[in-house]
């Protein structure tokens, strides 16, 4: 049996509390701000705001770490504040002192799953060369870090049936902070900056190519679409008697089916599709998936679309990255996934998720036609992806 390379150990823990942390909170995140007297319109506005915030700070924290070359320093730092912010839920006096937290909480969790994968990729790329040490694939780390979002989610609900929503603000808090006790040992390996106006050059070269504008169109459309559902299907459960303990199984059903798809049955998949059918599969099930969600709660439904997840999401992120891989030029890569990532599907998700407050005050659960829209809106599109447009 072949020994885990410390490196590995080292990130697995990483991964471990940070997607830990994640699946406490993120799930139970728009419950807790009804419970401390947001209204939809209100929780819309304060997870859009967020979400606009987080690409801005994801952005500037990236390149400091880059800058100063001490990614560590700033992810630990990103950590500890995160872990802070969390508590000043537990102490926030008034509707806008609630959205305060939320921003500020937001801005310091943005940077720390990319400062966390560049850290694993380089890691895991010299592991593999290194005849000293066991390689290990990023999708491992990735992989524990979607599994412990899971038990963080299915943990977090049962502590809301004994001890009330306000407990997930302790768990959130606590696992951040153990995620910086994993710091100390990570290796680090040595970058090469890009310049700046390399950068500029490289964003207007990629906004010219159709191909790329297209793939970016799609994944706003598709994963955009999700907003509706990230910032209301639990409120939406517990309306319909759904209690927390369940639904938060439901939402680590996504998670579950999400790893699945990554791991298993997506690779296979993209290559018996091609990307361009893939992306037409995640749009059909997303347009499925919202349906379903605007006509029912009742829980066999909500069971059964709860997977369509890994197709929505994770079969889709693999065909925009294929396709991403094969048409962006060398030395784009970083630039084109920034693009892809914070602006065209970040910015999109904060947008959709202030409209989704008004939407859901106004419709309810049939709110979730308009997402359905979305999908359907895609597949035109989807249709474009083909890798010999570039």
């Amino acid at each position: 049996m072949t020994t885990p390379s410390p490196a590995l150990l080292r990130f697995l823990l990483l991964y471990g509390a940070i997607y830990a942390a994640f699946g406490v909170q993120s799930p139970f995140l728009p419950p807790l701000l009804a419970h401390l007297g947001l209204g939809p319109e209100l929780i819309g506005l304060a997870l859009g705001v967020s979400t606009a915030a987080r690409i801005i700070a994801g952005q500037v924290a990236g390149r400091i770490a880059d800058a100063r070359g001490r990614p560590k320093s700033v992810l630990g730092l990103c950590l500890v504040l995160s872990a802070l912010a969390s508590l000043g839920y537990l102490w926030a006096g008034g509707i806008w002192a609630v959205i305060l937290v939320s921003v500020l909480q937001s801005t310091a969790l943005a940077p720390i799953a990319p400062i966390a994968d560049a850290l694993a990729l380089p890691s895991a790329a010299a592991a593999r060369s290194d005849g000293s040490a066991p390689g290990f694939p990023y999708g491992w780390v990735r992989g524990a870090g979607s599994a412990a979002f899971i038990i963080g989610a299915i943990g977090g609900g049962a502590a809301v049936s004994r001890h009330g929503i306000s407990v997930v603000v302790w768990l959130n808090a606590v696992l951040l902070l153990a995620a910086t006790a994993t710091l100390a040992g990570l290796p680090v390996l040595r970058r090469v900056p890009v310049a700046q106006a390399a950068q500029h050059g490289a964003v207007r070269t990629l906004l010219r190519m159709p191909l790329f504008r297209r793939v970016t169109l799609v994944a706003a459309l598709v994963l955009g679409s999700h907003a509706l559902h990230d910032s209301f299907a639990m409120i939406r459960w517990a309306q319909a008697g759904i209690g927390a303990e369940a639904a938060g199984l439901l939402w680590a059903e996504s998670v579950a089916a999400e790893v699945v798809v990554f791991l298993v049955i997506g690779p296979p998949l993209l290559n018996a599709l091609g990307p361009r059918g893939t992306a037409l599969l995640a749009a059909a099930a997303g347009a499925v998936r919202w349906a379903v969600s605007a006509q029912t709660a009742w829980l066999p439904a909500v069971a059964m679309i709860q997977p369509l997840h890994g197709i929505t999401f994770a079969l889709l992120h693999l065909a925009c990255m294929r396709l991403l891989a094969e048409i962006v030029p060398s030395g784009m890569a970083a630039t084109a996934l920034t693009l892809y990532g914070t602006v065209a599907v970040g910015a999109t998700a904060a947008l959709l998720t202030v409209a989704s407050g008004a939407i859901y005050a106004h419709f309810g659960a049939l709110g979730f036609w308009s997402m359905t829209a979305l999908c359907l809106a895609a597949m035109p599109v989807a249709w474009g992806l083909r890798a010999s447009n570039h």
